[in-house]
């Protein structure tokens, strides 16, 4: 089925999902109070994010993606919306993020019989969790680990390697521009730009 003529609509459907997305990550952070010793609290570009979503759904219906890639696209993207929103607010990446849509696209894999997201997002999960446990939870916090396995389960193993070597590369750069090397920082809008990217314009099919 050809999709390109609904583009558009699909584009706003995204949007709509990821406007859901930011309102219940909203009413979960005012459920929380940050740590002390966490990010920085700031205000989520809430409208950027709902925007983007639309562009990146609009983008992908017309490159021709399947029905079922639109969906698991369409499940990330929320995701990653969420997430934004939860960890620049209040500097906690909730499992309703991340764990629920993951078991939702390894499910999918497992009925299509198809290892490839369930190895992609073990291969990537190792190292960043090793990360985790090394910093104690401070250069990399579990919630970050629980993404990056999402996306690595969407965008395949060589396209989430190329898109979380951005983002570390990215936050780094910015944290030493910014003076900040030594206070944690929020790292999901750089996962989510990154895996957003790779999503919408991948290097490898």
């Amino acid at each position: 089925m050809n999709l390109l003529w609904f583009a558009p609509l699909i584009g706003l459907f995204y949007g709509f999902t990821a406007s859901l997305g930011l309102k219940c990550s909203a009413s979960i952070c005012d459920e929380i109070v940050p740590f002390d010793d966490g990010p920085r609290p700031g205000k989520p570009p809430t409208i950027a994010l709902i925007v983007g979503a639309a562009i990146v759904g609009t983008i992908l219906a017309s490159r021709g993606l399947p029905i079922s890639g639109l969906v698991v696209s369409a499940l990330l993207v929320v995701s990653l919306a969420a997430c934004w929103y939860s960890d620049v607010r209040c500097g906690i990446v909730p499992d309703y993020f991340t764990l629920v849509p993951l078991v939702i696209v390894l499910a999918i894999a497992v009925v299509e019989r198809n290892p490839t997201p369930i190895v992609s997002a073990v291969v990537v999960f190792i190292p960043f969790a090793g990360v985790a446990v090394l910093s104690k939870g401070l250069g990399m916090g579990w919630g970050d680990v629980k993404l990056v396995a999402l996306g690595a389960a969407v965008l395949g193993l060589r396209n989430s390697v190329l898109a979380f070597s951005a983002a570390c590369l990215l936050a780094v750069a910015v944290a030493m521009i910014r003076r900040r090397r030594h206070e944690p920082i929020a790292f999901v809008p750089y996962l989510a730009g990154s895996i957003t990217t790779a999503l919408t314009f991948p290097v490898f099919s």
